[in-house]
């Protein structure tokens, strides 16, 4: 019989491309992980990583299994969550703020299939990429991108692999070729979001371990990322944005990934409240159940290959 925590080893090493990564998620230690991840090559008579000192990729066999996995892991924390729904009777409002574009494109439907499995929950759902006030605004919590820039904010991670991924549309692609190095982004058009009144132009990547960044420049700004997604969608230009946030459209072959070769800046999505307090059994439900789907997301992120 396979172990659950074997299981979601295997994932989050997937997710993570690191054994020692994916340890410090789960808060055990490396030789305990590696112990986990011998059991169940075991168990499955097959090689799920190949391995080198510097480097950790999954097998062919690695990939079949890992869809697999993911819908177990699925199965079993839909149950739970329905138990858990059942016992502490999840009800009253929950007031929450959510990214543009991933609370618009990606989490709503989330949200139907969560409320549907909570009937008695109300939602509130504000929508915006500016830094919430927990103070002034009527909110409880927040899906946010990256730390809070406000220590004393709690932050619990969601995605906390995710990363930016570079992408153009067919369309753009056919008219202007694909960019093969940093340096070709100087000819392309670059969709620029702004946050803040600060635009983002300066795109960070690594290939190997080389930090490499380009000061980008386009003829399209916003400070809607929903609007610059649309943008790339429609052919206007390339994108550089979260995996979150354009899972579906490279599925859908809206868009596709470039330079493969560069991995992106990490982008953690993490669930945020002003006090421990409002970290209620529903909001940790919630919380769950959001990780269990983005998860699904990150098994298919091009890094994860």
């Amino acid at each position: 019989m396979l172990r659950l925590d074997d299981l979601q080893l295997f994932v989050r090493t997937a997710e993570a491309g690191s054994l020692s990564a994916a340890a410090r998620l789960l808060e055990i230690s490396p030789a305990v992980a590696s112990a986990a991840l011998k059991r169940l090559e075991l168990q499955l008579d097959a090689r799920l990583f190949a391995r080198s000192t510097r480097s950790l990729r999954l097998t062919a066999q690695g990939q079949a299994f890992l869809s697999h996995a993911h819908q177990a892991l699925q199965s079993i924390e839909a149950g739970r969550l329905q138990l858990a729904g059942t016992k502490v009777g999840i009800s009253g409002l929950m007031q929450l703020c959510a990214p543009s574009d991933f609370g618009r494109n990606t989490l709503l439907p989330w949200l139907d299939e969560f409320q549907q499995a909570h009937p008695q929950l109300q939602l509130r759902l504000l929508l915006g990429d500016r830094i919430t006030d927990f103070f002034r605004e009527p909110v409880d919590i927040a899906l946010r991108y990256g730390a809070p820039e406000d220590s004393s904010l709690v932050a619990l991670p969601v995605a906390p692999t995710n990363r930016r991924v570079l992408c153009a549309s067919p369309a753009y692609i056919a008219r202007h070729g694909e960019p093969q190095t940093l340096e070709q982004l100087a000819g392309h058009n670059c969709l620029l979001y702004m946050l803040g009144g600060r635009i983002h132009d300066r795109w960070q990547f690594s290939i190997g371990r080389r930090q490499q960044s380009m000061t980008v420049q386009g003829d399209r700004q916003s400070d809607d990322a929903d609007v610059v997604r649309r943008w790339a969608v429609a052919g206007q230009g390339l994108v550089y944005k979260s995996w979150l946030d354009v899972a579906a459209d490279v599925q859908a072959g809206r868009l596709r990934v470039l330079m493969n070769d560069y991995l992106g800046e990490l982008t953690p999505l993490n669930l945020i409240c002003a006090h421990r307090s409002q970290l209620s059994k529903p909001v940790h439900v919630l919380r769950d159940f959001v990780q269990a789907r983005c998860s699904a997301l990150l098994a298919k992120a091009p890094w994860a290959d």
